[in-house]
């Protein structure tokens, strides 16, 4: 997977904010006082609490697993960033396939909704992992983070004082 350690989060803020992507990589941290991650901190402690289990995995990935199936899960506040969050358990699927020879399946979460999403990791959405890795790696070495771009979700984000100050 190269010298860059990509993971979970970094797939799914590269489906929403190249610019996010570029923070995260390199090291800087959001307003962890920011009232959506607090919320999400929140809805993974109170949700699923007695089914899930987080597991991390090479200090690359971390994914909440349901015990008692071979199923990658993961909590989600909502469905609005939904290729996001299924592209992110898509790259566990694919991390634990290329890396561990495990075939699992995924589980997208989303609790204040009541859904259940399944996530299959077929030859396209590999493919496509493999393309947004590449990406992601391209972002983390250039110098410099990408332009910022006032999108919807820049309201909710953690950083957007270092973009729209």
């Amino acid at each position: 997977m190269g010298e860059i350690n990509i993971g979970g989060t970094l797939i799914w803020y590269y489906y929403i904010c190249k610019r996010e992507v570029w923070l995260i990589g390199h090291g800087i941290e959001p307003d962890q006082e920011n009232d959506y991650i607090l919320l999400g901190k929140h809805i993974h402690e109170i949700f699923y609490q007695s089914r899930k289990k987080e597991l991390g995995i090479d200090n690359v990935i971390k994914i909440d697993v349901l015990p008692g199936r071979m199923v990658i899960g993961e909590i989600k506040k909502s469905s609005k960033y939904l290729k996001s969050a299924k592209m992110q358990v898509a790259f566990y699927l694919y991390y634990m396939k290329r890396e561990k020879g495990i075939d699992m399946q995924g589980l997208l979460l989303i609790p204040e909704e009541r859904k259940k999403v399944k996530v299959l990791l077929t030859p396209e959405v590999e493919g496509e992992i493999e393309e947004a890795i590449r990406n992601i790696e391209k972002i983390l070495e250039s110098e410099r983070p990408p332009t910022a771009v006032r999108i919807p979700y820049c309201k909710r984000c953690a950083y957007k004082d270092m973009c729209w100050v």
